[in-house]
């Protein structure tokens, strides 16, 4: 087990940032942390890093207790956060130097760290002052960071926030790489379609509270809808009669989309609705729901 988390609780003061978070991360995972703005993801990271502490529970990394053996627990994680923090009198080189050093590695580990500059595209800026170098370039100084010990844990916190395409599909393939090669990644993003693409299993959290602990398909086949999309012979407005108003999606002129449930909407009927309201069309598909659909459809149940 990679990571391991028991009935995890956290209060400041009366705000309940966590309520009985329990869940495991097998090794080898490529898991996916969701949730909202304040949903608690930082939280519990931060947790899990040991720079917070939970008012209950225990957090588990490769077996070590984040607080009793901390120091253990720590050599096999590596951690990318959110923020961007770094220190501008350094260069790249010197900053991945340093860092090891706080793993006790001196010599012995320059070339990974050599490799690691070349592997992130940063080998030609080894010896830059990470105070002259792009956003972008910054977040991959960060990724190294993280890397500089060789956790077999690794926590990604919305590694492609700010950044901009080319070095986002960069960025995917360098964590595919990570996973193939056996790492574990742990993955925050606000970019459904990341979380698509890249993880197995997901964990959704909402206002502190866990909602949804799954593998990313049987979450997709959860989501009871698909959507019918349409290509329309006006721009105009649609009157949409009552029956169908409800399972609107979106208009754009020229395109009408309408979710409809799997098991009781019939495209038949849905197509003789429309051609009785003199809604004419060109061409239409359907789409399975995505990720995102699922996100907000269960986030949205557990605000209410």
């Amino acid at each position: 087990m990679a990571v391991r988390i028991q009935q995890i609780y956290k209060y400041y003061g009366d705000l309940h940032a966590l309520e009985d978070i329990s869940f495991n991360i097998e090794a080898g995972d490529f898991f996916g942390l969701l949730g909202p703005n304040g949903a608690g993801k930082s939280t519990l990271i931060g947790i899990m890093a040991g720079l917070v502490r939970a008012s209950r529970g225990h957090i588990q990394i490769m077996g070590h207790d984040v607080h009793q053996q901390w120091r253990q627990a720590r050599q096999v994680l590596g951690i990318v956060p959110q923020e961007l923090a770094y220190d501008p009198f350094f260069t790249v080189k010197q900053m991945l130097r340093l860092q090891a050093g706080y793993f006790g590695l001196g010599r012995e580990n320059y070339l990974w760290l050599e490799e690691l500059l070349d592997i992130l595209g940063l080998a030609n800026k080894a010896n830059t002052s990470l105070r002259d170098l792009s956003g972008g370039m910054k977040r991959r100084v960060l990724i190294a960071q993280a890397l500089v010990h060789k956790p077999p844990v690794v926590v990604l916190d919305e590694p492609t926030a700010g950044v901009d395409v080319e070095l986002r599909k960069a960025l995917w393939q360098f964590t595919r790489q990570l996973h193939e090669k056996g790492h574990t990644i742990v993955l925050t993003t606000h970019y459904l379609e990341e979380a698509e693409a890249l993880c197995n299993n997901i964990a959704i959290l909402n206002q502190g509270k866990l909602i949804a602990l799954d593998t990313k398909q049987k979450l997709l086949d959860y989501y009871p809808y698909r959507l019918l999309r349409l290509s329309l012979t006006s721009e105009d407005e649609v009157n949409l009669p009552p029956a169908l108003q409800e399972k609107l999606q979106s208009f754009q002129p020229g395109q009408l989309v309408l979710k409809l449930h799997r098991e009781h909407d019939q495209i038949g009927a849905i197509l003789e609705s429309l051609r009785a309201a003199q809604i004419h069309f060109t061409d239409l598909h359907t789409e399975e729901a995505g990720l995102e659909e699922v996100f907000v459809n269960l986030t949205s149940k557990a605000s209410v």
